[in-house]
């Protein structure tokens, strides 16, 4: 649930925040932690590579675990924690092997509950098995594209992706973007939907928010000066002037694919997203 603050300020009279009560009261796992350098956008030279990073929170990086090897060995949730470098939730698994690891949060978890990565898991929310085990309409997260690779689909907050058919060694999945593509048989993946569903309904609400989040701010093209965009200059606004909408660096935008067309993977997407 959205929770709006009171409009005390002008800042505050359309911010929202996430709703935090089901995060356990607790401090960060020290053990799982490690502080990362920040890099501000800038390559090994110093050269800015993305733009409108910088500042930001001071922030301690959690190690989550998005193999989930522990192959047969179940697990209890013991709390239900914050992320600062994502923006899904987290919670901390105990092993019956004494271990503890961070995994992705899935939507409607409880501390107590039981996790289990295993070819013949329960196909419940938060077990984590073969997909060609999971019937056809599951939603699923955390998805492997290589066998014991990790998981690499579906790892933002509230996000999930529904199994369509299972067919000649292939599981054919329908992403959050409308792709339709496979995955092998054998690739593990996590039954439920990723923590933090109403994410994407949040309002900022003021600039100094995005600053604490590292963002920094985007000027338009067109109030440049014609030296640094190919929409600056002119007096007072001005049209595009150009055919294609185009980058600070003249790049055509806007409708152009990028994809390159001999990747390896093109021949498992089924349906190109729109």
């Amino acid at each position: 649930m959205i929770k709006k603050l009171n409009p005390k300020t002008p800042s505050t009279r359309f911010m929202t925040v996430a709703d935090y009560s089901i995060l356990s009261d607790v401090k960060r796992f020290k053990k799982l932690t490690q502080k990362l350098k920040k890099n501000a956008g800038r390559n090994n030279q110093g050269k800015i590579t993305v733009r409108h990073q910088g500042g930001g929170n001071k922030i301690i990086y959690r190690k989550v675990d998005f193999k989930q090897d522990k192959i047969n060995i179940p697990g209890k949730i013991e709390t239900i924690e914050y992320d600062p470098y994502r923006n899904a939730f987290i919670a901390r698994v105990l092993y019956a092997d004494g271990e503890r690891r961070y995994i992705l949060a899935p939507h409607n978890i409880k501390v107590g509950d039981k996790v289990l990565t295993s070819d013949d898991a329960p196909l419940e929310i938060g077990m984590r098995t073969v997909i060609k085990r999971i019937p056809i309409g599951t939603f699923v997260y955390n998805i492997e594209l290589k066998p014991k690779g990790g998981g690499k689909l579906i790892r933002a907050a509230g996000t999930s992706a529904q199994i369509l058919a299972h067919e000649n060694g292939y599981t054919h999945l329908k992403l959050p973007s409308g792709e339709i593509r496979k995955v092998l048989w054998d690739v593990y993946a996590s039954i439920g939907q990723i923590s933090n569903p109403e994410y994407n309904l949040i309002t900022i609400g003021k600039a100094g928010r995005s600053r604490w989040l590292n963002i920094r701010p985007t000027v338009r093209g067109t109030v440049m000066n014609p030296r640094d965009h190919p929409y600056g200059g002119g007096e007072g606004r001005q049209p595009r002037g150009t055919r294609k909408p185009k980058t600070k660096w003249g790049k055509i935008t806007g409708g152009r694919k990028t994809r390159n067309k001999k990747k390896y993977s093109n021949y498992l997407i089924i349906k190109r997203r729109k």
